[in-house]
């Protein structure tokens, strides 16, 4: 796993143009069972694939935190929602919620997030692989492929599976 992400910005790079093409056709004219393969190309893929090996997307990247996602975390902590907030969080470029620094704070020396029974929303369907609708998704993708080995491999096999 270390040698794939040591190269994944690199892959990514390399790949960006194709993967940019391959989603603009995917958007015009999506497969009708799309859902259903990227459910299954998902599945596949995570079966080989542990997140405690990696964390990337914990070390490099922060997630979106949703009101919900406050409420539950804050009361989890013991803190009051604004507690939590100034605590750990601040409003980025597009008014969202975001932490104030990355690595994930919550995120342990091995791996293991300190919160994974309340993380954010953001967190528990990361990296959107297998999300209904999935063609409206693909400039998220197009940014996961850089920070997550699962996603750039299911990429890469949807690419060999869909035909656009």
């Amino acid at each position: 796993m270390k040698p794939l992400i040591d190269n994944l910005p690199k892959l990514a790079k390399q790949s960006h143009k194709q993967n940019k093409a391959f989603f603009t056709k995917l958007k015009k004219k999506p497969p009708k069972q799309l859902d259903y393969l990227m459910q299954d190309l998902h599945d596949a893929e995570f079966k080989n694939t542990n997140c405690l090996d990696c964390a990337n997307c914990c070390k490099t990247t922060g997630p979106l935190f949703t009101d919900k996602d406050i409420t539950r975390i804050s009361k989890h902590l013991n803190l009051k929602p604004q507690q939590f907030i100034s605590t750990y969080l601040r409003i980025d470029e597009d008014n969202d919620y975001v932490l104030q620094s990355v690595p994930c704070t919550f995120l342990g020396s091995d791996h293991h997030c300190v919160i994974y029974e309340v993380r954010p929303k953001a967190c528990r369907e990361f990296p959107h692989t297998n999300r209904k609708k999935f063609e409206q998704i693909t400039t998220l993708t197009l940014n996961n492929v850089a920070i997550c080995p699962a996603a750039y491999n299911i990429v890469e096999a949807m690419k060999k599976r869909i035909k656009v």
